[in-house]
């Protein structure tokens, strides 16, 4: 109480030093919400796209992009089937869906351009349904796999692989102009200089109307079989989708899974390369992931089979939470220096004020530790009624950020999302910045409450 009493003498003072600690408080624990909301929506990204766990061959990962099909899963319905009914995995499970990856050459024959792709055979209906979890309640717009309701030759390709077959028109992509056809026109104007006119003439009233880029959205997927040997299927592309990320957006192909295996293992039986698990929580996944290996081992120890969750499929969740870990640290350790010599020059001058109290109080037989002990205590009281005040203040401006209708487009998305800031129900980070806060403030007093303790008896009393 008397701790309190002192503080209450200069309350322009305590309450400067109180305002400097809640603006602390607000940019550490906004920051802090920001950052774990961008953490969570790179988390639900991943597991709408991929699941919270694959079932792959070993060596997949790592080895497996060069050859696929040299990793395919052998009795995948039946892996897919025991998972599907174990009494244990039933509560966790949402989504259990085959895929098979694939490289090849999709080409545009009648436009005379190909390029490099990498196909992905999936299952419409599982991986529309896998695009509607959102466990941490984002506000994020319904969207549906672009596969889903299309004909069993259908095709999904990104925006890149769209613009180099020239398929621009058709599909409606931007920032494509098929007029420039590249260095591949050129041969074909040297040719063209060099043809009689009459020929060119009677070519002129046999050309199409319209030119054929701009007509029939089919192409020509080449890839490796089983066996090594080259095997071409037709598709018809439904639509252009832009990935996010421009290396993926330029060899970005999707399929149907059963034309996908037509393509590689023709009339033999086909396989996968992976098995995509979604569960509900992302809080089960251990649970889960312990599960799922006891039963592999149980049931398929004749395949060497792994189980990978999606930070290990995707190294760039794990790089953006050590990034945003080490900025955290950083703006942690220059609050707290600033709030350091706040309080500190706060307490500073209160001993300067009061040093004739000091020396009345040492006379009347109060102990060093007693002098040492009010001062710590009036740092202490400040460092806590300053982070009550911040973790309010901060909650408040949170609730304020989330409802005001402002957006921006995260890394890796396409979409605009809104902007929030989880920071109810963030405990961990509440308890962390209350205390640390609390804490160090308390111990930017005990230096000047060291000085105000030793200070002599008779040099104190007659101090002015």
């Amino acid at each position: 109480m008397l701790a309190l009493r002192n503080l209450q003498r200069n309350r322009r003072r305590s309450i400067t030093t109180l305002l400097a600690m809640v603006v602390g408080v607000c940019a550490i624990l906004l920051f802090g919400g920001f950052s774990t909301d961008i953490t969570l929506g790179l988390q639900t990204d991943f597991v709408q796209r991929s699941g919270h766990l694959q079932i792959q061959r070993r060596g997949y990962f790592l080895y497996g992009s060069g050859n696929p099909v040299a990793y395919g899963i052998r009795d995948h319905t039946k892996v897919i089937d025991i998972l599907r009914a174990d009494p244990v995995l039933q509560p966790m499970l949402l989504v259990v869906t085959p895929t098979l990856q694939l490289g090849g050459v999709a080409g545009n024959f009648k436009a005379g351009v190909s390029r490099t792709v990498l196909a992905q055979g999936m299952i419409a209906d599982d991986q529309s349904r896998m695009q509607q979890w959102n466990d941490y309640g984002f506000p994020l717009k319904p969207r549906s796999f672009a596969l889903g309701g299309t004909a069993e030759d259908a095709a999904v390709v990104g925006r890149g692989v769209a613009r180099v077959l020239q398929l621009c028109v058709p599909l409606h992509v931007p920032d494509c102009d098929q007029t420039d056809l590249g260095p591949a026109s050129e041969p074909q104007t040297a040719s063209v200089a060099d043809t009689p006119a009459d020929v060119m003439a009677l070519s002129a009233l046999e050309a199409p109307a319209t030119p054929v880029t701009s007509a029939a959205t089919h192409i020509e997927v080449l890839a490796a079989n089983a066996y090594g040997a080259p095997n071409v299927g037709s598709f018809t592309v439904a639509k252009a989708e832009q990935q996010g990320v421009k290396e993926l957006d330029d060899v970005y192909l999707a399929l149907h899974l059963p034309r996908a295996q037509r393509l590689v293992y023709g009339g033999e039986t086909p396989r996968v390369t992976a098995v995509e698990l979604q569960l509900r929580h992302t809080a089960q996944l251990r649970a889960a992931r312990k599960r799922i290996e006891q039963l592999l081992a149980e049931h398929f120890a004749d395949q060497p089979l792994e189980v990978l969750d999606f930070a290990t499929l995707n190294p760039f969740y794990d790089q953006t939470n050590r990034m945003f870990s080490v900025i955290f640290g950083f703006v942690f350790a220059l609050i707290s220096a600033i709030v350091l010599f706040v309080v500190s020059n706060t307490m500073s001058t209160a001993i300067i004020e009061r040093t004739v109290e000091i020396g009345t109080l040492r006379a009347m037989g109060t102990r060093r530790s007693g002098i040492q002990a009010l001062f710590i205590c009036e740092g202490l009281l400040l460092g806590f009624m300053g982070a009550a005040l911040g973790v309010v203040v901060a909650l408040l401006l949170a609730v304020a950020i989330n409802h005001s209708g402002l957006s921006w487009t995260p890394p890796a998305r396409i979409d605009s999302v809104a902007l929030t800031v989880r920071v109810w129900g963030e405990w961990r980070l509440i308890a962390l910045t209350f205390c640390g806060l609390a804490l160090v403030a308390g111990l930017s007093a005990w230096w000047p409450a060291r000085n105000a303790a030793r200070l002599s008896i008779v040099d104190a009393l007659r101090h002015v």
